[in-house]
């Protein structure tokens, strides 16, 4: 209610900026991209060093293997959220065509299936005549509706190589964080863990937060809820990891 008080709703809602609006949707906001990433990226990681001190492996094994992860994983989702993202753009189009495809074979049956939509939001006689007749008489607006009430879907502004650039992004440079103890030469590995746990731990918190308030969420909640899931991520590794070096006595070198 505060952040909706603090906005001009009045001059929003005058024509000319309604139509502008209307004219540059804002399309989809990479910050589900940064946070998918980012939460990811400490996840892998943070996994990787709870399993490595779990299972007893060395600091130089710890090192390789994060950073092994942080670039794999972190190419691989980034590619992986590319080829989703140009999937769903990819079903708008072939079903847009398939639109333009039933419209030019059987403009009747399309003209009644106008009918029929907006009969059923309660329209009806020469209201429900002028509205067919208005929306039939432009072809591109006959199309636009077809998608947007029979068929559910939108023309969206995704931008499939930004939404790979943020995750990939976002994935390593989260990702680092709770590596970044494992630099200090000479420091106790107790003391590296503790540490990389505490960056782990902030960064999941933030990242939380960051996105409770980008959409109006309660913050502390949103940011409580990533830290969870990244806090259970991590047990499961280390269990994993000391699990493996009871079965299998790898040893630190």
């Amino acid at each position: 209610m505060a952040r909706a008080a603090q906005r001009d709703l009045a001059v929003e809602h005058r024509p000319e900026n309604i139509r502008d609006r209307l004219a540059r949707p804002k399309g989809q906001s990479a910050l589900g991209d940064f946070v998918l990433g980012g939460v990811d990226g400490v996840v892998t990681t943070f996994a990787v060093i709870a399993g490595s001190a779990g299972g007893q492996l060395s600091v130089g094994a710890i090192l390789i293997l994060g950073f092994a992860n942080l670039v794999a994983d972190g190419f691989s989702m980034g590619v992986s959220n590319y080829l989703g993202t140009r999937s769903r753009q990819q079903e708008v189009s072939r079903a847009r065509a398939d639109e333009v495809w039933q419209l030019d074979a059987n403009p009747d049956g399309e003209r009644r299936e106008i009918r029929e939509i907006f009969a059923a939001k309660g329209l009806e006689g020469s209201a429900l005549d002028h509205v067919v007749d208005v929306i039939t008489s432009d072809r591109e607006i006959w199309i636009d509706t077809m998608m947007a009430e029979e068929l559910k879907l939108s023309e969206f502004s995704a931008r499939p190589l930004r939404a790979a650039f943020a995750t990939f992004a976002a994935f390593l440079l989260c990702g680092l964080i709770p590596m970044l103890p494992f630099f200090v030469v000479n420091a106790p590995f107790g003391s590296m863990a503790l540490a990389s746990t505490a960056f782990a731990g902030a960064t999941f918190l933030g990242l939380g937060v960051a996105k409770g308030m980008v959409l109006g969420l309660p913050p502390l909640r949103s940011g409580l809820q990533t830290l969870a899931i990244g806090g259970v991520a991590a047990a499961l590794a280390y269990l994993t990891g000391v699990l493996l070096h009871q079965m299998f006595g790898i040893a630190a070198s």
